[in-house]
């Protein structure tokens, strides 16, 4: 399955957000998708985010490094993770879009300048 096939089979609003939020990953970021976990996830050195569709017609956008990145804004929440962080897309009118954006630069510039490595357990 590729990521617009996922896109594809989304309902409605789902669809509308899942499919701006993916056309910006690639084309003005640059990012690369495969499907991971059932899911789309974007990656330039490593994996920077990924999409997931959440209830209410929601579609998170989760950032894998979020616990590296600062989060200056109560918009992005961990949800209980220790390293995921995100934000829940309801409405594409109603998104603080400069502050996504920022978060989105900061996690490309962390991908970029620091190497991602896995703790073991």
């Amino acid at each position: 399955m590729e990521a617009e096939d996922f896109i594809y089979n989304l309902d409605g609003n789902q669809r509308k957000i899942a499919n701006f939020l993916h056309q910006k990953l690639i084309y003005e970021y640059g990012l690369e998708t495969k499907i991971r976990f059932k899911i789309p996830f974007y990656f330039k050195k490593s994996w920077v985010c990924y999409i997931n569709p959440v209830k209410n017609e929601g579609i998170e956008l989760a950032f894998i490094r979020g616990n590296e990145l600062s989060n200056t804004s109560d918009l992005f929440d961990f949800r209980g993770r220790k390293q995921v962080m995100g934000i829940i897309i309801y409405n594409l009118e109603n998104t603080s879009w400069n502050f996504v954006e920022e978060t989105l630069i900061e996690a490309l510039v962390l991908d970029e300048t620091v190497s991602y490595t896995v703790r073991k357990r």
